[in-house]
């Protein structure tokens, strides 16, 4: 079962960095978005994705007598998904007002959108 995770992680990163490398804004969004969701997934494959009882002792109990899920890794990617959505949304406020200024989507167009600077004064006669 892990080794089906590590293989799907490896896909999400793929694609991932294929979308990040793309032109387009909105691509570029997506792209980070699956990236995190990739590195959420490897953080759950890191704390071994097991069957075993929940990480609630009973009362009274100090240690636990048999195996059981570690909800460190659990916690991490809830907290991950919060900031992520957080930063997609961010993002993608940031990237409409860029084409509402610019008009494109496109990096390389918005890239040469920029004005051309005014010409130097002259600092000496």
């Amino acid at each position: 079962m892990g080794a089906l995770f590590a293989i799907l992680v490896g896909v999400f990163v793929a694609v991932a960095v294929y979308l990040l490398l793309a032109r387009s804004l909105l691509r570029m969004l997506l792209g980070l978005v699956i990236l995190g969701n990739g590195i959420n997934l490897l953080i759950l494959v890191a704390g071994r994705l097991t069957r075993a009882a929940p990480p609630i002792l009973p009362a009274g109990v100090t240690a636990p007598d048999g195996p059981i899920a570690n909800p460190l890794p659990q916690a991490l990617i809830l907290t991950a998904i919060v900031i992520g959505f957080a930063l997609f949304t961010f993002l993608l406020t940031l990237a409409y007002r860029s084409y509402q200024s610019l008009g494109t989507g496109d990096a390389d167009a918005m890239r040469q959108a920029e004005p051309v600077p005014p010409p130097n004064p002259p600092l000496s006669y």
